[in-house]
Protein backbone atom coordinates (compact mmCIF):
# COMPACT_ATOMS: atom_id res chain seq x y z
CA UNK A 1 0.00 0.00 0.00
CA UNK A 2 2.83 2.44 0.82
CA UNK A 3 4.52 1.78 -2.55
CA UNK A 4 1.36 2.41 -4.34
CA UNK A 5 0.51 5.74 -2.26
CA UNK A 6 3.75 6.90 -3.31
CA UNK A 7 2.85 6.08 -7.08
CA UNK A 8 -0.18 7.86 -7.03
CA UNK A 9 0.43 10.38 -4.51
CA UNK A 10 0.67 14.07 -6.63
CA UNK A 11 3.21 15.95 -4.84
CA UNK A 12 6.43 16.02 -6.98
CA UNK A 13 8.57 18.41 -8.18
CA UNK A 14 10.39 18.51 -11.62
CA UNK A 15 13.47 20.09 -11.90
CA UNK A 16 15.94 20.82 -14.89
CA UNK A 17 18.68 22.75 -14.98
CA UNK A 18 21.19 23.48 -18.26
CA UNK A 19 24.02 25.20 -18.50
CA UNK A 20 25.53 26.09 -21.96
CA UNK A 21 27.71 29.18 -23.20
CA UNK A 22 27.29 30.68 -19.66
CA UNK A 23 23.21 30.21 -20.05
CA UNK A 24 20.91 29.05 -17.38
CA UNK A 25 17.64 27.67 -17.75
CA UNK A 26 15.88 26.69 -14.38
CA UNK A 27 12.72 25.07 -14.92
CA UNK A 28 10.31 24.37 -11.77
CA UNK A 29 7.14 22.92 -11.70
CA UNK A 30 5.47 21.70 -7.89
CA UNK A 31 1.96 20.19 -8.18
CA UNK A 32 0.63 19.16 -4.31
CA UNK A 33 -2.31 17.08 -3.71
CA UNK A 34 -3.57 16.53 -0.37
CA UNK A 35 -5.43 13.74 -1.70
CA UNK A 36 -4.24 10.59 -3.77
CA UNK A 37 -5.65 10.57 -7.35
CA UNK A 38 -4.88 8.68 -10.06
CA UNK A 39 -2.28 10.10 -12.88
CA UNK A 40 -3.51 10.71 -16.01
CA UNK A 41 -2.17 9.76 -19.50
CA UNK A 42 -2.64 13.38 -20.14
CA UNK A 43 -0.14 14.20 -17.78
CA UNK A 44 1.99 11.60 -18.90
CA UNK A 45 1.79 13.19 -22.36
CA UNK A 46 2.64 16.85 -20.64
CA UNK A 47 5.50 15.31 -18.54
CA UNK A 48 7.44 13.86 -21.96
CA UNK A 49 6.86 16.77 -23.95
CA UNK A 50 8.11 18.57 -21.41
CA UNK A 51 11.53 16.96 -20.88
CA UNK A 52 11.69 16.40 -25.31
CA UNK A 53 11.49 20.22 -24.93
CA UNK A 54 14.37 20.31 -22.68
CA UNK A 55 16.45 18.12 -24.28
CA UNK A 56 15.75 19.90 -28.13
CA UNK A 57 16.74 22.95 -26.26
CA UNK A 58 20.20 21.28 -24.53
CA UNK A 59 20.99 20.22 -27.99
CA UNK A 60 20.58 23.62 -29.75
CA UNK A 61 22.07 24.99 -27.42
CA UNK A 62 25.43 22.68 -26.89
CA UNK A 63 25.55 22.09 -31.03
CA UNK A 64 25.38 26.47 -32.11
CA UNK A 65 25.56 28.17 -29.48
CA UNK A 66 28.50 27.06 -27.65
CA UNK A 67 30.68 26.80 -30.86
CA UNK A 68 29.63 30.07 -31.46
CA UNK A 69 31.53 31.67 -28.31
CA UNK A 70 34.61 29.57 -28.79
CA UNK A 71 34.49 30.88 -32.61
CA UNK A 72 33.92 34.77 -30.91
CA UNK A 73 36.61 33.86 -28.42
CA UNK A 74 39.12 32.53 -31.07
CA UNK A 75 38.28 35.56 -33.13
CA UNK A 76 39.27 38.06 -30.54
CA UNK A 77 42.15 36.37 -29.63
CA UNK A 78 43.45 36.53 -33.08
CA UNK A 79 42.49 40.36 -33.34
CA UNK A 80 45.06 40.62 -30.02
CA UNK A 81 47.99 39.30 -32.19
CA UNK A 82 47.43 35.99 -30.56
CA UNK A 83 45.82 32.28 -31.94
CA UNK A 84 46.85 32.90 -35.44
CA UNK A 85 47.31 29.19 -36.52
CA UNK A 86 45.05 27.94 -34.11
CA UNK A 87 42.44 30.24 -36.30
CA UNK A 88 43.17 28.56 -39.83
CA UNK A 89 43.49 25.14 -38.44
CA UNK A 90 40.15 25.02 -36.17
CA UNK A 91 37.40 23.13 -38.10
CA UNK A 92 33.59 23.66 -37.85
CA UNK A 93 30.87 21.23 -38.73
CA UNK A 94 27.90 24.13 -38.59
CA UNK A 95 29.92 26.45 -41.22
CA UNK A 96 30.33 24.29 -44.14
CA UNK A 97 32.13 27.36 -45.90
CA UNK A 98 34.95 27.88 -42.83
CA UNK A 99 37.76 26.13 -45.36
CA UNK A 100 36.64 28.34 -47.98
CA UNK A 101 36.85 31.96 -45.66
CA UNK A 102 40.39 30.54 -43.91
CA UNK A 103 41.91 30.08 -47.16
CA UNK A 104 40.58 33.64 -48.72
CA UNK A 105 41.87 35.17 -45.46
CA UNK A 106 45.40 33.54 -45.78
CA UNK A 107 45.40 34.06 -49.52
CA UNK A 108 45.37 37.89 -48.63
CA UNK A 109 48.25 37.89 -46.01
CA UNK A 110 50.05 36.29 -48.13
CA UNK A 111 49.35 38.26 -50.73
CA UNK A 112 50.72 41.48 -48.74
CA UNK A 113 53.27 40.09 -47.28
CA UNK A 114 54.28 39.30 -51.45
CA UNK A 115 53.78 43.29 -51.78
CA UNK A 116 56.24 44.12 -49.35
CA UNK A 117 58.79 41.74 -50.11
CA UNK A 118 58.83 43.08 -53.73
CA UNK A 119 58.70 46.48 -52.65
CA UNK A 120 62.06 45.48 -50.43
CA UNK A 121 63.50 44.09 -53.16
CA UNK A 122 62.57 46.72 -55.62
CA UNK A 123 64.87 49.08 -52.89
CA UNK A 124 67.78 46.50 -52.89
CA UNK A 125 68.31 46.71 -56.33
CA UNK A 126 67.79 50.53 -56.49
CA UNK A 127 70.42 51.25 -53.65
CA UNK A 128 72.82 48.76 -54.50
CA UNK A 129 75.09 51.11 -55.77
CA UNK A 130 73.80 54.04 -52.81
CA UNK A 131 76.81 53.73 -50.99
CA UNK A 132 77.07 57.49 -50.57
CA UNK A 133 74.48 59.35 -52.89
CA UNK A 134 75.16 62.73 -51.63
CA UNK A 135 78.91 61.65 -52.51
CA UNK A 136 78.08 60.51 -56.17
CA UNK A 137 75.98 63.63 -56.55
CA UNK A 138 78.46 65.99 -55.48
CA UNK A 139 81.27 64.38 -57.49
CA UNK A 140 79.17 63.96 -60.71
CA UNK A 141 78.25 67.72 -60.66
CA UNK A 142 82.25 68.71 -60.81
CA UNK A 143 82.99 66.10 -63.43
CA UNK A 144 80.10 68.19 -65.85
CA UNK A 145 81.00 71.26 -64.26
CA UNK A 146 85.28 70.70 -65.13
CA UNK A 147 83.73 68.96 -68.59
CA UNK A 148 81.97 72.72 -69.46
CA UNK A 149 84.95 74.54 -69.16
CA UNK A 150 86.57 72.33 -70.79
CA UNK A 151 84.13 72.38 -73.84
CA UNK A 152 83.54 68.69 -73.12
CA UNK A 153 79.82 68.90 -74.26
CA UNK A 154 79.29 65.60 -74.01
CA UNK A 155 80.75 64.07 -70.95
CA UNK A 156 78.92 67.35 -69.24
CA UNK A 157 75.51 66.21 -70.89
CA UNK A 158 76.49 62.06 -69.89
CA UNK A 159 77.08 63.10 -66.59
CA UNK A 160 74.21 65.35 -66.04
CA UNK A 161 71.63 62.37 -67.43
CA UNK A 162 73.62 59.45 -64.53
CA UNK A 163 73.30 62.35 -62.06
CA UNK A 164 69.37 62.60 -62.61
CA UNK A 165 69.21 58.88 -63.54
CA UNK A 166 70.71 58.18 -59.96
CA UNK A 167 68.13 60.36 -58.06
CA UNK A 168 65.02 59.22 -59.52
CA UNK A 169 66.30 55.02 -59.56
CA UNK A 170 67.38 55.60 -55.52
CA UNK A 171 64.51 57.56 -53.73
CA UNK A 172 60.74 56.72 -53.80
CA UNK A 173 61.23 53.16 -55.40
CA UNK A 174 57.64 52.02 -54.11
CA UNK A 175 55.94 55.16 -55.32
CA UNK A 176 53.64 55.81 -58.27
CA UNK A 177 54.63 58.35 -60.65
CA UNK A 178 53.46 59.84 -64.06
CA UNK A 179 53.87 58.08 -67.29
CA UNK A 180 56.12 61.64 -68.00
CA UNK A 181 58.84 61.58 -65.41
CA UNK A 182 58.97 57.01 -66.52
CA UNK A 183 59.72 58.40 -69.72
CA UNK A 184 62.27 61.47 -69.11
CA UNK A 185 64.12 58.60 -66.96
CA UNK A 186 64.17 56.35 -69.95
CA UNK A 187 65.44 58.89 -71.91
CA UNK A 188 68.03 59.81 -69.18
CA UNK A 189 69.29 55.91 -69.06
CA UNK A 190 69.90 55.73 -72.93
CA UNK A 191 71.67 59.02 -73.13
CA UNK A 192 74.33 57.47 -70.96
CA UNK A 193 74.25 54.03 -72.88
CA UNK A 194 74.56 56.15 -75.83
CA UNK A 195 77.43 58.35 -74.22
CA UNK A 196 79.29 54.16 -74.51
CA UNK A 197 77.54 52.69 -77.53
CA UNK A 198 77.23 55.70 -79.98
CA UNK A 199 75.57 55.33 -82.64
CA UNK A 200 75.29 51.68 -82.63
CA UNK A 201 72.10 52.19 -80.57
CA UNK A 202 69.14 54.61 -81.17
CA UNK A 203 66.11 55.29 -78.98
CA UNK A 204 62.52 55.83 -80.22
CA UNK A 205 59.45 56.58 -78.62
CA UNK A 206 55.59 57.14 -80.06
CA UNK A 207 52.65 57.76 -78.45
CA UNK A 208 49.12 59.18 -79.47
CA UNK A 209 48.73 63.43 -78.82
CA UNK A 210 46.27 62.93 -76.06
CA UNK A 211 46.57 65.63 -72.95
CA UNK A 212 46.06 63.20 -70.30
CA UNK A 213 48.64 60.40 -71.55
CA UNK A 214 51.23 61.49 -70.05
CA UNK A 215 49.93 61.91 -66.44
CA UNK A 216 48.92 58.88 -66.01
CA UNK A 217 50.13 57.34 -63.02
CA UNK A 218 52.15 54.10 -62.70
CA UNK A 219 55.03 51.73 -60.65
CA UNK A 220 58.29 53.85 -60.74
CA UNK A 221 60.73 52.12 -62.47
CA UNK A 222 58.40 49.93 -64.88
CA UNK A 223 60.15 50.28 -68.10
CA UNK A 224 63.68 51.05 -67.65
CA UNK A 225 64.46 47.80 -67.11
CA UNK A 226 62.94 46.42 -70.19
CA UNK A 227 65.14 48.92 -71.85
CA UNK A 228 68.57 47.91 -69.90
CA UNK A 229 67.66 44.30 -71.20
CA UNK A 230 66.40 45.34 -75.07
CA UNK A 231 69.66 47.23 -75.11
CA UNK A 232 72.56 43.89 -72.93
CA UNK A 233 70.80 41.23 -74.23
CA UNK A 234 69.06 42.50 -77.91
CA UNK A 235 70.97 45.19 -79.34
CA UNK A 236 74.95 44.90 -77.73
CA UNK A 237 75.23 41.36 -79.35
CA UNK A 238 74.07 42.27 -82.58
CA UNK A 239 77.17 43.77 -84.39
CA UNK A 240 75.40 46.60 -86.16
CA UNK A 241 73.74 47.58 -83.27
CA UNK A 242 70.08 48.25 -83.84
CA UNK A 243 66.61 50.58 -82.77
CA UNK A 244 64.48 50.40 -79.18
CA UNK A 245 61.24 51.65 -79.59
CA UNK A 246 59.01 52.53 -76.86
CA UNK A 247 55.09 52.88 -77.58
CA UNK A 248 52.41 53.69 -75.74
CA UNK A 249 48.76 53.16 -75.95
CA UNK A 250 45.83 52.99 -73.87
CA UNK A 251 42.10 51.69 -74.06
CA UNK A 252 39.14 52.56 -72.14
CA UNK A 253 40.45 50.78 -69.29
CA UNK A 254 44.31 50.11 -69.69
CA UNK A 255 47.47 51.66 -70.80
CA UNK A 256 49.62 49.16 -72.86
CA UNK A 257 53.33 49.66 -73.14
CA UNK A 258 55.43 48.18 -75.66
CA UNK A 259 58.98 47.83 -75.64
CA UNK A 260 60.58 46.32 -78.81
CA UNK A 261 64.24 45.55 -80.39
CA UNK A 262 65.40 44.61 -83.57
CA UNK A 263 67.95 42.51 -81.33
CA UNK A 264 69.24 39.11 -81.92
CA UNK A 265 66.17 37.86 -80.32
CA UNK A 266 65.32 34.52 -77.91
CA UNK A 267 64.82 30.96 -79.17
CA UNK A 268 61.11 29.94 -78.34
CA UNK A 269 62.08 27.67 -75.57
CA UNK A 270 63.39 30.36 -73.99
CA UNK A 271 60.31 33.04 -74.34
CA UNK A 272 57.94 30.19 -73.44
CA UNK A 273 59.89 29.74 -69.62
CA UNK A 274 59.83 33.44 -69.15
CA UNK A 275 56.32 33.80 -69.83
CA UNK A 276 55.56 31.07 -67.56
CA UNK A 277 57.51 32.79 -64.76
CA UNK A 278 55.22 36.40 -66.38
CA UNK A 279 51.96 34.36 -65.42
CA UNK A 280 52.66 33.37 -61.67
CA UNK A 281 52.83 36.24 -59.00
CA UNK A 282 56.29 34.98 -57.67
CA UNK A 283 59.01 37.90 -55.89
CA UNK A 284 62.19 37.45 -56.80
CA UNK A 285 64.88 37.12 -54.15
CA UNK A 286 67.82 39.41 -54.13
CA UNK A 287 69.95 36.34 -53.63
CA UNK A 288 69.64 35.38 -57.20
CA UNK A 289 72.61 35.54 -59.26
CA UNK A 290 73.83 38.76 -59.34
CA UNK A 291 75.18 38.44 -62.82
CA UNK A 292 71.56 37.80 -63.99
CA UNK A 293 70.35 41.38 -62.36
CA UNK A 294 68.73 42.29 -65.37
CA UNK A 295 66.14 39.92 -65.60
CA UNK A 296 65.45 40.07 -61.78
CA UNK A 297 64.61 43.54 -62.12
CA UNK A 298 62.10 42.47 -64.84
CA UNK A 299 60.65 39.70 -62.86
CA UNK A 300 60.52 41.94 -60.17
CA UNK A 301 58.04 44.59 -62.39
CA UNK A 302 56.11 41.95 -63.26
CA UNK A 303 55.49 40.79 -59.91
CA UNK A 304 54.60 44.53 -58.54
CA UNK A 305 52.34 44.88 -61.21
CA UNK A 306 50.31 41.27 -60.51
CA UNK A 307 50.34 41.81 -56.70
CA UNK A 308 49.47 45.50 -56.41
CA UNK A 309 46.11 45.49 -59.56
CA UNK A 310 45.51 42.23 -60.37
CA UNK A 311 46.39 38.83 -62.00
CA UNK A 312 44.62 40.59 -65.44
CA UNK A 313 47.82 42.84 -65.79
CA UNK A 314 51.48 42.26 -66.12
CA UNK A 315 53.77 41.31 -68.23
CA UNK A 316 54.27 39.25 -71.57
CA UNK A 317 57.24 38.84 -73.93
CA UNK A 318 57.37 38.11 -77.64
CA UNK A 319 60.21 36.99 -79.60
CA UNK A 320 61.92 35.59 -83.09
CA UNK A 321 65.49 34.29 -82.94
CA UNK A 322 67.56 37.05 -85.48
CA UNK A 323 64.50 38.98 -85.86
CA UNK A 324 63.96 40.99 -82.19
CA UNK A 325 61.63 41.22 -79.44
CA UNK A 326 58.45 42.99 -77.73
CA UNK A 327 57.69 42.89 -74.47
CA UNK A 328 54.19 44.23 -73.71
CA UNK A 329 53.13 45.40 -70.15
CA UNK A 330 49.25 45.81 -69.08
CA UNK A 331 48.38 48.27 -66.55
CA UNK A 332 45.68 49.79 -65.38
CA UNK A 333 44.66 53.12 -66.59
CA UNK A 334 45.18 55.40 -63.48
CA UNK A 335 44.39 59.29 -63.85
CA UNK A 336 46.34 61.33 -61.18
CA UNK A 337 42.84 62.46 -59.97
CA UNK A 338 42.00 58.80 -59.32
CA UNK A 339 44.20 58.59 -56.60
Amino acid sequence: MRRKELSYRVMMGIGALTAAGGVNIIILCVLISKEIVPVSPLCWVIFGEFFFYVLIVNVLLNGLYRPYKETEKLYQRFADGQAYEELFQAEYEWMPRWDEVMKRIRHLLNKQDAIRMSKKQAEYLALQNQINPHFLYNTLEAIRGDAICAGLDSIAETTEALSVFFRYSITGVDSLVTLEEEIDNVENYFTIQHYRFGEKIKLQITYPKEDELLQLKLPKLTIQPFVENAIFHGLERKVEGGTVRVKLDTTVHKLMITISDNGVGMPEEQVDKINSYFERVAVSYVGEEKKKRGGIAMKNVNSRIKLLFGEQYGVHLYSVERIGTDVQIILPKIRKREL
